[in-house]
């Protein structure tokens, strides 16, 4: 891994769906451990939405920190800072684009989860809606998870596989308590015999929560 203090700060952005402008909701796309920001664009295909626009942020090398989501937050840095201010400029440029937070989904699967759930607790606000599909919220066992605001009945939505070798079950459920207690609307589903994936039940909850934000008034 580098040794730069914002190895992500440089990366690209993969676009899909419809310019900006013309756009009713936003989705960014998070990416796992040794993947590509194209290989989320995939989920544009599933959801299929002709008012939809994607974004899917490139990691360094394509991780966006080095160590497990659950080792001490400072052997992961000062990658897991560069990659929250990653997440954090995706967001500002759509709102330049006149796509508010309130109509975007932080979707992200396996590392891209823990990230996108880190980001939003610790930037607590009402977005369009959080994915977590394999993943939690980063920090060692025995994490208090202390964060600041209100998500403001965001819909939160936390799928995993009960035999996940990568994601504890029992970082689910702190996540998702973590989540309502901070005022999300939580919908978590642990699903049985299940390893690291996404399956369609999940793929479901998703298309239907982006045409709910990009319904709205």
């Amino acid at each position: 891994m580098t040794d730069e203090p914002d190895p992500h700060g440089d990366q690209p952005d993969e676009r899909a769906g419809v310019e900006p402008a013309e756009a009713n909701a936003a989705v960014v796309l998070v990416h796992g451990r040794g993947a590509r920001a194209r290989g989320m664009l995939d989920f544009a295909e599933e959801i299929d939405r002709d008012d939809v626009h994607y974004v899917a942020p490139q990691a360094a090398r394509g991780t966006w920190y080095p160590q497990s989501f659950t080792a001490p937050i400072e052997s992961n840095e000062p990658h897991l800072s560069s990659a929250l201010d990653r997440l954090a400029t995706v967001l500002d440029d759509l709102l330049g684009e006149e796509i508010p937070p309130e109509r975007t989904v932080l979707l992200g699967f396996s590392q891209g989860a823990c990230l996108a759930s880190e980001y939003a607790a610790r930037n607590a606000r009402r977005y369009g809606g959080l994915v977590v599909l394999s993943g939690g919220l980063i920090g060692p066992e025995g994490s208090e998870f202390e964060y600041d605001g209100s998500m403001d009945g965001t819909p939160v939505f936390l799928g995993c596989g009960d035999r996940d070798p990568h994601i504890p079950v029992e970082r689910v459920e702190e996540t998702a308590l973590v989540f309502a207690n901070r005022d999300a609307d939580v919908e978590k589903r642990i699903y049985e015999g299940m390893g690291h994936g996404v399956i369609p039940d999940e793929i479901e909850y998703v298309r239907e929560l982006v045409g709910d934000v990009a319904a709205r008034d």
